[in-house]
């Protein structure tokens, strides 16, 4: 087996725009139910409508690609109101149902040849990628070591990324430290008492909801700056990933989306490499290249399973908090 491909390609996910994507993902996520207790199974959409609206805004309007940014985080803003003021006042089993079908209607809807003059439907949009080059303030040339070795272009996406990382990550930590974050810890636990001590329960949550939705849109939106949106990428189990990053790190933490996320995307990595040279090398000879693509997926989903049953609360989780479990 080719041990440096397989060591290279799992360490440059560490720094990919993917891993970023799913950290921002996964912070908003943890707003909505490590923090509120929203069971939110629409994550994918969010992200799609930052990554379109970015797309479409620089592609058919024209617009520069820090005003296409807003436009996507506006998208996600305005979807969590439509979604928002129908399903709030469901719970549990109920919210999760009508928030993983507003996704698909998302998704379905940037796929439907109706607006392929816009969408690009099947085929995704591509080419928008102008306006963001043109700002780049670093020369032309490779820089890096090792693994780590990008083109100017690579290097201005991700710093890009890490900077929305960074400025997601601070705004989080100071919202959850504020008497904000302690009402929506609050109804997390008991939203009866809290609406009892004269608290607008439903307006917190949407709150909460819009927020949570604009990080998760951001994540979209650094997934595709240097590549193309696909409305394949934001299925269903683009959602369930997120949920294992969340899940992994500790849903009720700040820092904990940020681990699980760089965790759950070198380990994919690392097994979506790993798995077919172990199939070339002859030591899977009971399966293709194809079928071992699917066991990666397969053993990420019982690594879930696994991980809520053992340990709810996440690597980063405290006991004392929330728990998936309880």
């Amino acid at each position: 087996m080719d041990w440096n491909l397989i060591i290279e390609q799992s360490l440059r996910s560490l720094l990919s725009t993917a891993t970023m994507a799913y950290a921002l993902a996964a912070l908003g996520l943890a707003l909505h139910f490590g923090f509120t207790g929203l069971l939110n199974m629409g994550v994918a959409g969010f992200m799609a409508l930052g990554a379109y609206g970015y797309a479409i805004s620089v592609l058919t309007f024209g617009w520069p690609w820090w005003a296409g940014i807003l436009v996507g985080l506006a998208a996600a803003a305005v979807f969590a109101l439509i979604l928002g003021i129908p399903t709030l006042r469901l719970r549990g089993d109920y919210l999760a149902i009508a928030t993983i079908a507003a996704a698909e209607v998302v998704r379905l809807f940037f796929l439907t040849t109706a607006f392929d003059a816009v969408t690009g439907s099947a085929d995704g949009l591509s080419g928008y990628h102008g306006s963001l080059r043109s700002a780049n303030p670093i020369p032309p040339g490779t820089y890096g070591i090792g693994p780590f070795t990008y083109n100017e272009t690579g290097w201005w996406t991700r710093i890009l990324g890490l900077i929305a990382v960074a400025v997601a990550t601070v705004f989080v930590l100071l919202l959850t430290r504020s008497p904000w974050g302690r009402v929506l810890k609050g109804i997390r636990e008991d939203e009866d008492a809290v609406r009892s001590l004269g608290k607008n329960v439903f307006a917190y949550k949407m709150q909460a909801l819009v927020v949570g939705g604009i990080i998760a849109a951001l994540g979209g939106i650094v997934w595709v700056l240097p590549s193309a949106v696909n409305p394949n990428t934001y299925m269903t189990s683009t959602t369930f990933f997120v949920w294992t990053a969340l899940l992994l790190g500790g849903a009720a933490t700040v820092f904990g989306p940020l681990l699980g996320a760089v965790l759950f995307w070198f380990v994919r990595t690392l097994l979506g490499v790993l798995l077919p040279e172990m199939v070339d090398a002859g030591l899977l000879p009971f399966m293709s290249s194809i079928q071992a693509a699917t066991l990666r997926d397969i053993l990420v989903g019982v690594a879930l399973i696994l991980l809520v049953v053992f340990m709810p609360q996440g690597i980063l989780g405290n006991k004392k908090e929330l728990t998936f479990a309880r």
